[in-house]
């Protein structure tokens, strides 16, 4: 086929709600990463939140998306995806308005009859609402609204607006921050979205396709993940009972809860869980790593390097770095086996944070973050390649459906854990280049672990015959 005719594929194989779905996720990522590249400054610096609590607030920014996520396909499609669509960006608009105005005099009874830590947790988790429905439904139209010898060009151009967004998001929040201040980054976040309501209010027609199975309930989607986590009547009553733990901590600080607890509450889930959450808990520990980008980076280099720095700028070099390179480093890697791609993933992105060790400077956190992203390349596609092998036949969709549970895991664990770390390198033993070597050995460790299982479960790493 000539490049002619491919093109003529391409501009014929889709459909017009494609273009405004996928079109609409480029500003719905620019919002998120530019909220998400200013956020540890704007609690810490415009809010005096400490480094602690910077860390959990910032985790549960980024973590929450990926749990509701599971839920939001079964609501999108059980609203349809224009109804969905439209919806998610008003939540959207109303959540990036709300976390811009949480200093404001109009939400001082609010912010006052509660504590503070509590009033901006929930107000972090608003956006994740309205992120949890427009994954979904952006790749739902890819699939519904591509024609079969072009969808998996679809998928590609989806991705790719993916990375755009996020690539934009911390560049107009780098440019947006020194100009407007820090709030109105979140206030022109909620302009982009609330923007995208009307685009896909007056633009975007509902893709449906003749023989489309009927929308999963949210029973069935609840039963799903019983069915994967594996003995649930353990693991979710000892989950509810953390949760609970961790609301009382935010309601009254003082609380002491003996690390006892928590290690027994570790031990029962971990006793329950099937050996796929067992890998799904395993690599938790990736994204523990790679989410100090935005927990911690931000806050060390204002803290410990130079406080003029432009930090949304630097964090611009990933999303640019998987932009430009994906394609390249996906053939130079094409034979290493799907497993054994995200063990050598997860190492590159764990060392790069060594670099910031030796040198702690700008050029120092670029380099890093360049590393970080190359590992990142390397294991993110082969990551969603194994768990399709992993999966027992007719259960792929389910269980592509949980392999965004570390995501969240790591960000609301890497939060708490991030804060940690600047308060006790930074502010106690001043030593704060010294956090990296912990950050690092976590990402080794789970490097180790990973290996150590696919030497126990070796036999996944190939389809079953049938």
């Amino acid at each position: 086929m000539s490049f002619s005719e491919r093109l003529r594929e391409i501009r014929t194989g889709f459909e017009r709600p494609f273009w405004v779905a996928n079109i609409s996720e480029i500003f719905e990522r620019l919002s998120y990463y530019g909220a998400f590249a200013s956020l540890a400054l704007y609690l810490q610096e415009k809010l005096n939140f400490s480094a602690e609590q910077t860390g959990t607030l910032t985790g549960i920014f980024g973590g929450m998306v990926w749990f509701l996520a599971i839920f939001g396909g079964a609501v999108a499609d059980r609203l349809g995806f224009r109804r969905a669509l439209s919806i998610a960006y008003l939540i959207l608009a109303a959540a990036y308005f709300l976390i811009g105005s949480i200093g404001a005099s109009w939400l001082a009874p609010v912010r006052n009859a509660v504590p503070l830590e509590l009033f901006v947790g929930c107000i972090l988790i608003l956006p994740a609402l309205g992120i949890a429905l427009v994954k979904p439904c952006v790749v739902g139209t890819t699939a519904r609204a591509s024609k079969p010898n072009v969808r998996s060009i679809g998928y590609s151009i989806y991705y790719t607006m993916v990375n755009i967004g996020g690539a934009a998001g911390p560049l107009f929040a780098s440019w947006a921050h020194p100009h407007l201040g820090v709030e109105n980054v979140y206030r022109v976040s909620a302009l982009f979205v609330f923007a995208m309501f009307f685009v896909v209010l007056f633009f975007f027609r509902e893709p449906r396709k003749a023989g489309d199975a009927p929308p999963p309930s949210i029973a069935t989607v609840a039963r799903n993940f019983c069915v994967v986590v594996g003995n649930y009547r353990l693991v979710l009553p000892v989950l509810l009972i953390a949760l609970l733990l961790r609301i009382g901590l935010w309601i009254r600080p003082g609380l002491n809860v003996p690390w006892w607890i928590w290690a027994g509450l570790l031990v029962l889930v971990l006793a329950g869980i099937s050996r796929f959450v067992w890998f799904l808990v395993l690599f938790t520990g990736y994204w523990i790593v790679f989410w100090q980008q935005y927990i911690s980076l931000p806050v060390y280099i204002h803290g410990y390097i130079t406080p003029h720095a432009n930090v949304e700028k630097i964090l611009v070099t990933d999303g640019l770095t998987v932009i430009c390179l994906t394609l390249a480093v996906n053939y130079l890697t094409r034979k290493i086996p799907a497993f054994q791609a995200v063990i050598l993933g997860t190492l590159i992105t764990s060392v790069s944070w060594i670099i910031l060790v030796f040198r702690p400077t700008i050029w120092g956190a670029i380099l890093s973050l360049f590393v970080l992203a190359l590992g990142e390349i390397v294991q993110q596609p082969r990551y969603y390649e194994y768990i399709a092998l992993l999966a027992p036949p007719g259960q792929q969709g389910t269980y592509m459906g949980f392999a965004f549970l570390p995501i969240g895991i790591g960000s609301l664990i890497g939060g708490w854990f991030g804060g940690t770390l600047l308060h006790h390198f930074g502010e106690v033993t001043h030593q704060p280049e010294r956090m990296w070597w912990v950050v690092a050995g976590v990402g080794v460790s789970t490097t180790a672990l990973l290996w150590i299982y696919d030497r126990a479960f070796r036999t996944v790493s190939a389809p079953p015959a049938h």
